[in-house]
């Protein structure tokens, strides 16, 4: 999507990744399938590009560094290693006023142990890298699931959170260019099945309106920290006493993708036109409402039954696997009323 945009504005992609399922590379003008520790294939593609992003926060750190001394890379690599660590992530954010849901570090069964009786119970456990759309996380409601949950973490260092009540989930999304200016986009209630996000709605509900200012200000200021420059993403819980941190993506977002149509300037225009210098374009909405709904796994063969419906904007990712829970597309609908 974000290859689609720049095309849209007159640029050539060349990506880079070490996968074989490659859908990017469908509409990329070139690909390079290497190595992320493949220096040498990194230096050539850096020469290759004028400016280098990604959308992906899993990507090597150290190759992200590497890349930045041949091309710019926007954002750079300290938002990817800050966001790679969630224990990192929560300090970074609460150092600069945020609330993220009370959390302990988890080495050894005794920490958790410690971690339990500092925060209570129900919490969460959570591998500190690798983790998402619900993966390497283990809920404990008891103190018998401690030992399955530790478990479950295989060694890997972990944080446990406190459970927070919450009534809804949204996000935070930003395009941020490099002389500093900031946009926003209208926020999104993000309704997940199974810890995988299901679908967006746009606008928000009253309770989550009613602590956006909390929120947004919140996301300029890490993005501030970190000298950002693209777009960010920022996900909380809306709680009683407020907006409470969860986790941040620096990149586009699966709950950004209603801003293709639905917006003047999409997430992925307005990313584009952040890393190459460009002004930001609007985010002012196309309709008063709208609902992005992931397919995930097998709901990507009722394409026919979407196209079929003149409303639908369907959008399939050319994924060569369907898995379970896999989000293999979407489909945005525009409404005209509330």
């Amino acid at each position: 999507m974000l290859a689609l945009a720049a095309a849209n504005m007159g640029y050539r992609c060349h990506v880079y990744a070490p996968d074989a399922d490659l859908p990017a590379g469908d509409v990329a003008a070139r690909v390079t399938r290497a190595d992320y520790a493949d220096l040498a294939a990194l230096e050539a593609f850096g020469r290759s590009v004028d400016v280098a992003t990604f959308e992906f926060e899993n990507v090597d750190v150290a190759a992200v560094r590497h890349l930045a001394g041949v091309v710019p890379v926007r954002p750079g690599a300290a938002a990817l290693e800050v966001a790679q660590d969630r224990l990192a992530e929560k300090r970074f954010v609460a150092d600069l006023g945020g609330r993220p849901a009370g959390f302990h570090a988890v080495e050894t069964r005794e920490d958790l142990e410690a971690g339990l009786a500092a925060l209570g119970l129900p919490a969460v456990l959570k591998t500190r890298r690798l983790g998402y759309d619900g993966k390497g996380q283990a809920r404990i409601t008891r103190a018998g699931e401690a030992e399955a949950a530790y478990a479950a973490m295989r060694g890997a260092p972990a944080v446990l959170e406190a459970w927070l009540d919450y009534a809804h989930e949204f996000s935070v999304i930003l395009a941020r260019g490099i002389d500093g200016s900031v946009c926003h986009w209208p926020v999104s209630e993000n309704r997940h099945v199974g810890g995988i996000l299901a679908s967006s709605h746009v606008p928000a509900p009253v309770p989550v309106l009613a602590q956006i200012e909390e929120a947004r200000a919140l996301a300029e200021r890490v993005a501030g920290a970190l000298d950002y420059v693209g777009v960010l993403a920022c996900e909380f819980f809306a709680c009683a006493d407020g907006p409470r941190f969860n986790e941040m993506a620096p990149r586009v977002h699966n709950s950004g993708h209603w801003t293709i149509e639905g917006a003047r300037a999409s997430q992925f225009e307005n990313h584009v036109r952040a890393i190459c210098g460009l002004p930001l374009g609007s985010t002012e909405l196309t309709a008063p409402a709208i609902r992005m709904q992931n397919l995930l796994g097998d709901e990507v063969h009722d394409w026919a039954r979407l196209l079929d419906d003149p409303a639908a904007h369907l959008h399939l990712y050319g994924k060569a696997t369907v898995q379970p829970g896999r989000k293999m597309g979407h489909v945005t609908w525009l409404s005209l009323a509330l």
